[in-house]
C-alpha cells in the first residue's frame, strides 16, 4: 500500500510539473471560445445574364473598390509575427479563360524581410448588370530561397465543383455576407461587411470606405481576417497590412474601357 502511495504522489508530482511547464495557450495567445455565427452566407449567384467586363476604371463610380484598371498598383506594408511584410497588387495586362468567361489577371507578390514569398495571379470579371466583381480563381506560387516549392490553395473556377464567387459586390450592402472563393476543401474565403463611410487605418482617415470580415470553414471561427477598401484605391488595409503606395505603373492608351 505505501509502494502504491509513493507511485500516486510521484505521477501527481509529474503531471503538475508538466502542467505548469507547457501550458494549454501560450502568454501571448488567449484560448478561443468564438462560436460560429449561424446567419449563412450567400454562396450561389445568378450570372446566366451577366455580360462580362474585365477593366474597370479607378474614377469611376460604379464600383470603384477594386480597380481593374492595367497598370494599376497598391502595395501594403507592415509586420506580421515579428517579420516585414511587403506586398504589391498589380493588375496586368493580361487575360485568361477560365470556366468559359474572359478574366482580367491581377497579380499578387508578397515579399517577407526582403525575400519572395509568394505570386498569386488571380482572376476578376465584372458583371455588367449587377457591377459585381467575381473571383473566378488564382494560380499560386510559393518560393523558398528563389525555388517554387509549392502551390496551395490554387483553384480555378469549372475545375472539381468550384464556382466563381463574389469579390466585391457592385453595391456593398452593410452585414451583407457572401463566398468570395467557392472551392470547396480547397478556399473557401467568405467576407461580411462590418463598416462604410469613413474608417480608420492606422493614422489615417479613409472616406468612401468599406470593411470586410473574413473568415473560412476551413479554418474556424477564431480565424477572422480584416480587409479595408477604398474607393478608387483597392484595398489600404489587409489586417497589419496598410497601404504605403497606390498609383499607376503603365498605362494603356488605346484599350477600349470596358473590353471584352
Amino acid at each position: 500500500m505505501n509502494g502504491l502511495f509513493v507511485s500516486f504522489r510521484f505521477l501527481l508530482l509529474m503531471f503538475l510539473a508538466f502542467s505548469v511547464a507547457t501550458p494549454l495557450f501560450s502568454q501571448d495567445e488567449e484560448p478561443c471560445d468564438q462560436e460560429e455565427d449561424p446567419r449563412a452566407f450567400s454562396s450561389e449567384f445568378r450570372t446566366d445574364g451577366c455580360r462580362w467586363r474585365t477593366r474597370f476604371l479607378a474614377h469611376r463610380a460604379d464600383n470603384p473598390y477594386w480597380p481593374m484598371e492595367p497598370g494599376w498598383q497598391v502595395v501594403l506594408e507592415g509586420e506580421d509575427d515579428g517579420e516585414e511584410v511587403r506586398v504589391e497588387i498589380t493588375v496586368l495586362q493580361e487575360f485568361k479563360r477560365v470556366a468559359g468567361v474572359r478574366t482580367r489577371v491581377i497579380e499578387e507578390r508578397e515579399f517577407i524581410d526582403g525575400e519572395l514569398y509568394e505570386i498569386s495571379r488571380n482572376y476578376f470579371a465584372i458583371c455588367a448588370a449587377t457591377n459585381d466583381i467575381y473571383y473566378f480563381g488564382e494560380d499560386v506560387d510559393f518560393y523558398e530561397d528563389g525555388e517554387v516549392i509549392g502551390h496551395d490553395g490554387s483553384w480555378l473556377a469549372g475545375v472539381d465543383g468550384a464556382v466563381a464567387g463574389i469579390y466585391m459586390p457592385g453595391t456593398p450592402l452593410l452585414g451583407a455576407r457572401f463566398y468570395q472563393e467557392v472551392a470547396p476543401h480547397i478556399a473557401e474565403d467568405r467576407a461580411e461587411v462590418v463598416d462604410m463611410g469613413s474608417i480608420q487605418v492606422g493614422d489615417q482617415w479613409f472616406e468612401n470606405a468599406v470593411m470586410f470580415h473574413e473568415t473560412s470553414p476551413l479554418d474556424g471561427p477564431c480565424a477572422i481576417s480584416t480587409k479595408v477598401y477604398v474607393a478608387g484605391i483597392g484595398m489600404v488595409q489587409d489586417d497589419n497590412l496598410t497601404l504605403v503606395e497606390a498609383g499607376y505603373q503603365f498605362r494603356i492608351a488605346n484599350e477600349a474601357p470596358f473590353k471584352q
